[in-house]
């Protein structure tokens, strides 16, 4: 086993700072409310006459049952004695996802985090490393926060690439797949990809907004990627879940592969990533090919089971 017209961006965080918890949710609700037709709700469409995209604030409060004032106090970040059951209502409101509706709840209501627990999680479990060890022609790695690659098996070295020679700050998704050229030619749907990592680290961005390192790796991809600052300035979230990546593997061709996420009980921080082809099909073939050749195929990873700093 390895190891390891186009919104506005808003203000992206310093190096070494924090997320303005303020500032992301009042982006947060105005995209949410903004991407909502009045006719979806079952309100009148006033036309050209209507200068803002989407619903009104007004609208949205009556469609909530808050006061116009409250709702807007809320909009502008300040999210300070908010209850359980108004934020319910705006959700319901807006038509937000479960994803959507627990990253307006981490935005409103922060939780406090202890000292210890602001540290990353990087430790795998060795029963976990053994796990991934025995799981042969099935490519699976085990991702933390900030959607970094912590451990990871020979097949997925052999799919993805050999990050065993890659530093380990840099064994991370996000910087990856807009940093690095090789892996938009690997991944077919390079948008879809993209689009799901953005997702994913607002979704860590809502639970962690005093993460240093997350506001570093942000404001750098922020400065050196365009498309990551469009797709930033949506404020999309969702969790991995499952579905279907399809790559161009430089060996063996078309891949398509169906992928699981399991997130670890005693870490929640951590996630188990499982990927698998048809059996009988094309894909199952070229995977069967990558593990034959082994060591022998280029894009195998060679590193050695340690942690990532």
């Amino acid at each position: 086993m390895d190891v390891q017209p186009e919104p506005a961006p808003g203000p992206t965080p310093e190096a070494g700072g924090s997320l303005d918890r303020r500032a992301e949710l009042s982006e947060f609700l105005r995209t949410r409310r903004a991407r909502l037709k009045p006719e979806e709700v079952g309100l009148p469409d006033f036309g050209r006459h209507r200068r803002v995209p989407g619903l009104r604030r007004e609208e949205l409060a009556q469609l909530a049952g808050v006061s116009v004032a409250y709702y807007t106090r809320l909009e502008q970040g300040n999210g300070r004695n908010v209850s359980t059951e108004v934020l319910d209502a705006i959700a319901r409101a807006l038509r937000l996802t479960d994803a959507e509706h627990a990253h307006l709840t981490h935005l409103a209501k922060p939780k406090q985090h202890k000292k210890k627990q602001a540290a990353p999680s990087h430790q795998v479990r060795g029963a976990l490393r053994q796990l991934l060890d025995t799981m042969e022609g099935i490519p699976a790695y085990i991702v933390g926060r900030r959607s970094d690659i912590l451990v990871w098996n020979r097949m997925a070295a052999a799919v993805f690439g050999d990050w065993a020679r890659l530093p380990p700050q840099e064994r991370n998704w996000a910087r990856m797949v807009f940093l690095t050229p090789e892996y938009r030619e690997l991944f077919v749907e390079w948008e879809q990809k993209a689009t799901d990592i953005v997702s994913y680290l607002r979704m860590d961005a809502g639970c962690h907004p005093d993460d240093p390192r997350l506001s570093a790796l942000v404001g750098e991809l922020s400065v050196k990627s365009g498309e990551f600052r469009r797709l930033w300035a949506t404020h999309d979230v969702k969790e991995k879940s499952h579905g279907v990546k399809r790559m161009q593997h430089p060996l063996v061709g078309r891949l398509e592969l169906s992928f699981e996420t399991f997130k670890l009980i005693d870490d929640h921080e951590q996630s188990l990533i499982t990927y698998h082809a048809e059996p009988g099909s094309p894909s199952a073939e070229a995977l069967r090919l990558l593990a034959s050749w082994g060591t022998d195929a280029t894009r195998a990873g060679t590193g050695t089971s340690t942690p990532a700093p």
